[in-house]
């Protein structure tokens, strides 16, 4: 997401070694670390421990790259612009701006730009996502009440 990451799409060659890979670490999904040996193109050969997270986010690469996507892994507290965090909450600049000045998400000035910390935009969508299903879950319980059929 940063604007300095090249995009990559993954070749159909990739996504078939992305599918391959995915089916085969998928049956380490549920174990607190795995041991990897690693062999490269060039000859070089390693061992490794990932912990059991670091692989499921490396499952998560595979599986969008078997989708032809690519991906970009953002650190948490990393700070991004008003462009990238509109694009995360699927909303607009403008709309993330006014947002900003009203206090929702927390934010800091550099010169003219504003600059938002990954991690309070996602808590802000998280606060969001739970606000709209309670919402929701309480019109089903109206609708389910006044016999809308709902």
């Amino acid at each position: 997401m940063p604007a300095n990451n090249i995009v990559h799409l993954p070749t159909p060659a990739e996504v078939e070694q992305a599918k391959q890979s995915s089916r085969t670490l998928s049956k380490y999904a549920d174990v607190d670390r795995v041991q990897l040996s690693l062999r490269g193109s060039n000859g070089e050969t390693d061992d490794l421990v990932l912990p059991g997270h670091v692989l499921q986010m490396l499952l998560d690469v595979l599986a969008e790259t078997s989708k032809g996507n690519a991906i970009s892994l953002i650190p948490y507290h990393q700070e991004i612009s008003t462009q990238e965090a509109a694009n995360l909450l699927n909303v607009s600049r403008p709309h993330l701006v006014s947002l900003l000045e009203q206090g929702a998400i927390p934010f800091r000035k550099v010169g003219a730009h504003r600059r938002v910390l990954l991690q309070q935009v996602l808590s802000y969508k998280d606060r969001i996502d739970r606000e709209r299903s309670k919402s929701l879950d309480e019109l089903a319980e109206l609708s389910q009440h006044e016999g809308m059929g709902y």
